[in-house]
């Protein structure tokens, strides 16, 4: 690869991680850690990531168990929750949260999968303007630096490499539509 692709590469690649971490928030009816990943505790006057504070299980297939290092932030994590969009009441026992997921019922199914494929399409957006802004500067490194034919190449490159990241968002896409509305 040509070095003057590698920053746009390396761009394309933050884009695609960004959708696939969004992706990972997004519950599919199952309990998965990840959605709690955004989700921030008031440790001592300080927003910690609720991973930090405490041990995450999925005891059941629709059951989050959070089991906190001091007791003393049961009440702090449930309020995080709460107050949280994770639309998820949490019970407790004094020592450990549960969070239970509802079935996803298949409207809301087909409303996550609109919203997965919106999140697709903005990802696809990102790496097209990625392309485009590297377009920009080949054109004018064509006017200064570099010969046509170098240029030509260079937006070659820039395209197969915009066709593969857009391949990967597609599959992405497909996949986690496949999983939301797998019953």
């Amino acid at each position: 690869m040509n070095e003057r692709i590698v920053p746009y590469d390396e761009k394309m690649t933050k884009t695609y991680k960004n959708l696939l971490e969004e992706f990972g928030t997004i519950r599919a009816g199952r309990a998965n850690p990840n959605v709690l990943s955004k989700i921030r505790v008031d440790y001592y006057g300080t927003p910690t990531p609720l991973q930090q504070i405490g041990n995450i299980t999925v005891p059941e297939p629709r059951v989050l168990q959070i089991q906190p290092w001091e007791a003393s932030m049961v009440k702090s994590i449930e309020k995080a929750i709460m107050t949280s969009d994770l639309g998820i009441h949490p019970s407790n026992d004094g020592r450990v949260i549960r969070l239970i997921f509802p079935e996803l019922t298949e409207e809301r199914r087909k409303d996550l999968v609109k919203d997965i494929k919106k999140k697709g399409e903005g990802a696809k957006v990102a790496v097209r303007n990625i392309r485009r802004d590297a377009n920009d500067t080949f054109k004018k490194l064509g006017k200064a630096d570099i010969s046509e034919d170098e240029v030509k190449d260079l937006n070659d490159e820039i395209q197969k490499l915009t066709d593969k990241y857009i391949k990967e968002i597609d599959k992405a896409v497909d996949e986690k539509s496949k999983e939301i509305l797998t019953v």
